[in-house]
């Protein structure tokens, strides 16, 4: 991946493409939106889940078109985006696949991968829902490293 442009660029809120390097900024994301972090403390080779990847060339993502009003609006609108290297991610490394279904488990708005993984996030309607979210985790999953946080706008 190119996690140098985002790392330079921040701490505004974007959406990277490509291997990371282009970069899409996120204007008026709505406020409250809470997030829990899960990393299941796997070491996940960014250049295997690449050479995993059955399809280089995949078609593009939706533009960001600008602000986004609403948390179910954002979140419908990030429903329609998708991480291409999650699923070979996920069949390397089967604990990115549990993460994820454990935050989907415990009423998460979205869970996905980051990047090449091994972290993933889920999406909250506000920060006491994943702060909450994240209690449940810690207590299920004690190897896991979990953090709550809130999205930033």
């Amino acid at each position: 991946g190119a996690d140098v442009p985002v790392c330079l660029n921040g701490p505004a809120p974007q959406r990277l493409r490509g291997i990371g390097e282009r970069l899409d900024p996120f204007v008026g994301l709505p406020g409250g939106l809470g997030m829990v972090l899960v990393n299941p403390r796997v070491a996940v080779s960014t250049p295997e889940v690449f050479k995993a990847l059955p399809c280089k060339e995949n078609p593009p993502l939706d533009e960001v078109s600008g602000g986004f009003a609403t948390i179910p609006g954002f979140v419908a609108w990030l429903k329609r985006q998708r991480n291409d290297l999650e699923d070979p991610a996920i069949g390397r490394f089967p604990a990115i696949g549990e993460v994820l279904e454990a935050l989907r488990a415990d009423e998460c708005l979205l869970a996905r991968m980051s990047g090449s993984g091994a972290t993933c996030f889920g999406l909250y309607d506000g920060q006491d829902a994943a702060r909450g979210a994240a209690q449940r985790l810690r207590k299920a999953h004690p190897g896991w490293w979990i953090r709550d946080t809130v999205v930033i706008n």
